[in-house]
Formats: structure tokens, C-alpha cells, sequence
């Protein structure tokens, strides 16, 4: 079966990358490739309860705070976000990080990422927080007050 790989979703200066889809892998899992410019803070601080992810360094370094505790993660490092543990995450660095994400069950796909691009440039300016607070929770995310 043809993957996506190679499909580049683009959110403003984040780029994602699906390797396996849930609906490839009979739902178990989904993994994607994703790169966060020097000095990214992205996304929005949230949680998700019906899957976990594991976040793994491939380049630079990207900081993820998990319930509260910030920890640098780099090649070859490895997080685990538990379900319903409020993260985000961003890059303090001055060189652009890439990750893996590897989420279990396979709950997450391509359609969040381009629901969220849809939103932001249908703002048409500083993305509306009610609309990205919308899609997230139509994907499974809840945002953190």
C-alpha cells in the first residue's frame, strides 16, 4: 500500500511530513516527520486522550513541556506524552529542529494539520484562537485553558 510519505502539509513555519497514516497501519499507529524553525513556539499548550505520542530528536534540539517540566529533546532523544498530560512545544535554538512523532493508537492524521492550515489562512492575519480551539477539539485535542 502507497503511503503519504512525501506530502508535505505546511502550518506557517512548521512543515509535516505523514509517514504512516492510522488507516495504513489498521489504526495502530501514525507517524510523522516534522521540522520547527529557530525560535518557534508552536503549538497551542493541549492534550489528547485518546492516544499517546512519543516525540524522537532526528536534528537540532526542540523543548517540550510536559505537565509543566520542559525538557530538551535531541538526536536521538526520546519523550513520551502521555494521554490527557498537557504539553507544547517550541525550539529555543538558533538552528531549525526535526522530530518524529509516533502516535498510538494511530488517532491523528493528515486532516488536523490541514484543518488547522485552513484556519489560520482564513484568518487572514493572527490566527483566531476560537477557530484553531475548534479544530482541535473536532480532531481529539483539548486545548489548555
Amino acid at each position: 500500500m502507497a503511503t503519504a510519505a512525501g506530502n508535505e502539509i505546511r502550518l506557517g513555519q512548521l512543515v509535516i511530513r505523514f509517514l504512516v497514516e492510522g488507516s495504513e497501519s489498521g489504526g495502530s499507529v501514525a507517524v510523522f516527520e516534522f521540522n520547527v524553525p529557530a525560535g518557534g513556539k508552536l503549538p497551542v499548550a493541549h492534550s489528547h486522550d485518546a492516544y499517546e505520542e512519543t516525540i524522537y530528536g532526528l536534528e537540532g534540539v526542540s523543548t517540550w513541556t510536559i505537565d509543566g517540566v520542559a525538557t530538551d529533546v535531541r538526536p536521538g532523544e526520546a519523550v513520551l506524552i502521555p494521554r490527557g498530560v498537557v504539553h507544547h512545544f517550541d525550539n529555543r535554538y538558533d538552528e531549525e529542529a526535526r522530530a518524529l512523532a509516533i502516535v498510538t493508537p494511530g488517532a491523528l492524521g493528515p486532516a488536523y494539520f490541514h484543518d488547522l492550515a485552513a484556519a489560520v489562512e482564513a484568518a487572514g492575519g493572527p490566527p483566531d484562537p476560537q477557530a484553531i480551539a475548534d479544530v482541535m477539539r473536532r480532531h481529539g485535542l483539548t486545548p489548555a485553558p
